[in-house]
């Protein structure tokens, strides 16, 4: 059962600055002090639902500084929750951002960067309906390059003319409810060095944690093809392989369990992907979609795997993810689950800016208006969807 937003929402004011951007009914709400990070939306802001994870335990206690120090998951990260947030690749490897020199690429090392965890974006223009936010950072990678970049987000709502154009589906729009916003990412060299792949690339990563259920599937479309071509249809490798009754891939389309009862993660290549990702929540009836800007990639993309890669440049530019336990007798860090897109890795030279959009849609509605879209964008119509772990592979 989703939250109400206006519940989320008066709890979000409480104890954090909230921008909101509103069209009639439909409402998105960003907080500036967690980068700009959309936390939640809505179709309906009086009584509808809300359809971003909070996590209130951790946003309530506030950023306290001596938990860094302490051992609790504060030293590692600080869970708020949210739809949307502002990332910067890679996590593992040997240009990881989330590891230290001379750290080992075990949990107990791994921590978030500040400029993506605790530090707040600036906002500069703002109307009901867009927010722009910036940050300057200097961050330091595993190998030791220093990168010093400025970072600029901006979020508008989408009308039904961009949504139309966007989803093709002008006719479902009548009889639908729909909220979507678009964020424009963009990642700028400030420093007086090129950013060179042999020293390491960063690259803008988009991540959304949402409310999981039993009834909640992920489901993403993929080129079919050989391997030999196209490679694997899906990377299942970052937290030990994915069970079959948590992960089924088709010939053209996976499911992922979007549950939060067990912690696994999975990628999807540039050559494999169709530039989408999306989750049925089958109670709420509310169907998800992520679209992010495809584009030449000379640099390829970043690898996040936590090891020593042969091939630091051949990542995954979809993940997504569904929460669990990290290790025994240890708690989910929400539980939720994830739908992430990343831009290429950023090559810039001095002055130069990578950008990378990302389109997110919530639809709700009943079954016979969901399906028709369901099957548009993703080939596979919402039986398919509710049912997949459901038939034998």
């Amino acid at each position: 059962m989703l939250s109400s937003f206006q519940d989320d929402l008066t709890f979000l004011e409480t104890f954090t600055p909230i921008v909101l951007l509103q069209d009639r009914d439909i409402a998105v709400a960003i907080a500036p002090a967690y980068q700009g990070r959309v936390m939640t939306s809505t179709v309906q802001r009086e009584s509808g639902p809300s359809f971003g994870w909070i996590n209130r335990k951790v946003i309530q206690q506030g950023i306290v500084p001596e938990q860094r120090r302490q051992g609790t998951m504060e030293e590692h990260i600080y869970v708020f929750g949210g739809e949307e947030r502002f990332w910067l690749g890679p996590e593992g490897g040997q240009f990881a951002l989330f590891f230290e020199p001379g750290s080992k690429f075990e949990f107990s090392d791994w921590k978030t960067p500040a400029a993506i965890d605790t530090e707040p974006y600036e906002i500069g223009s703002q109307t009901d309906r867009s927010v722009d936010f910036s940050h300057t950072c200097t961050l330091t990678n595993f190998s030791g390059a220093k990168f010093k970049m400025n970072i600029e987000r901006s979020i508008r709502l989408l009308d039904k003319t961009a949504i139309a154009e966007t989803l093709q589906i002008q006719a479902s729009l009548n009889e639908v409810q729909v909220v979507a916003y678009e964020s424009d990412n963009r990642l700028s060299n400030r420093g007086n060095h090129a950013w060179l792949p042999e020293s390491g690339l960063p690259s803008i990563w988009l991540l959304g944690m949402y409310n999981p259920s039993p009834q909640t599937t992920i489901v993403i479309p993929f080129h079919s093809g050989s391997v030999e071509l196209l490679g694997p249809k899906v990377n299942d490798r970052y937290f030990g392989k994915v069970p079959e009754d948590y992960l089924k891939v088709e010939e053209d389309v996976l499911y992922l369990k979007g549950d939060g009862t067990r912690r696994g993660k999975i990628g999807l290549s540039p050559e494999r992907s169709k530039g989408l990702a999306g989750s049925y929540d089958a109670d709420g009836k509310v169907l998800t979609i992520v679209m992010y800007n495809t584009q030449e990639a000379p640099s390829g993309y970043v690898n996040s795997m936590w090891e020593l890669q042969d091939n630091p440049f051949e990542g995954d530019v979809i993940n997504a993810y569904n929460d669990g336990s990290p290790a025994p007798g240890e708690p989910p860090l929400g539980p939720f689950y994830e739908l992430e897109t990343s831009s290429p890795a950023a090559a810039l030279k001095p002055g130069e800016t990578m950008r990378h959009v990302q389109r997110t849609f919530h639809i709700q509605g009943e079954e016979d208006q969901l399906d028709p879209i369901a099957e548009r964008l993703f080939g596979v119509g919402l039986k398919q969807i509710v049912t997949a772990f459901l038939s034998k592979s």
